[in-house]
């Protein structure tokens, strides 16, 4: 299994788990997810030897069901809000700083790079009032924002920037 972090603040952002596409001009992943619930908390009363239907029949854990789209409750991801000028201004410092990681690594990307992510960021503000912003557990406000969208037919999908991630094979 693989697990993508984001560079900054190494928070896991998504895993291969999922199935996982490039986005439009090459520079994203599209992680498409899945609508869930599922029950967390509470105490396994048999693993501490109690007996709820004859100490007290009524008596309910602590457990509470959680839905949600599986990318952000599997690694923890935390809903963040913009509006558009703020998300402009998120984006063009970080976009920064991708640059930079690029240009060390991988100058003659670099073109490329800065041309296609004009028309992906474009598009995000286009579309702004479709999406919805997820930042890491750790909610390092330096770190990347996964966005979160939906398909024609309902389904879930998050878009990274593929170069604002590590991968840690595991």
């Amino acid at each position: 299994m693989r697990l993508f972090r984001c560079m900054i603040s190494g928070d896991e952002m998504f895993s291969d788990i999922y199935k996982i596409k490039e986005g439009p001009k090459g520079i994203t992943y599209e992680v498409e997810g899945k609508y869930i619930s599922r029950t967390e908390g509470g105490i396994d009363d048999s693993l501490i030897g109690g007996n709820a239907s004859q100490e007290c029949p009524t008596e309910q854990s602590d457990a509470l069901t959680v839905s949600g789209v599986d990318i952000i409750l599997n690694h923890h991801l935390k809903e963040t809000y913009f509006n558009k000028n703020d998300y402009r201004n998120y984006i063009k410092e970080y976009m920064k700083r991708l640059k930079e990681k690029i240009e060390k690594e991988n100058p003659e990307a670099l073109e490329n790079f800065t041309d296609s992510a004009k028309v992906v960021v474009g598009d995000i503000l286009k579309h702004f009032a479709d999406y919805k912003f997820y930042v890491g557990e750790s909610m390092d406000v330096d770190g990347m924002v996964g966005l979160l969208n939906y398909r024609s037919d309902g389904t879930p999908y998050m878009v990274f920037f593929k170069d604002g991630l590590e991968i840690e094979k595991c």
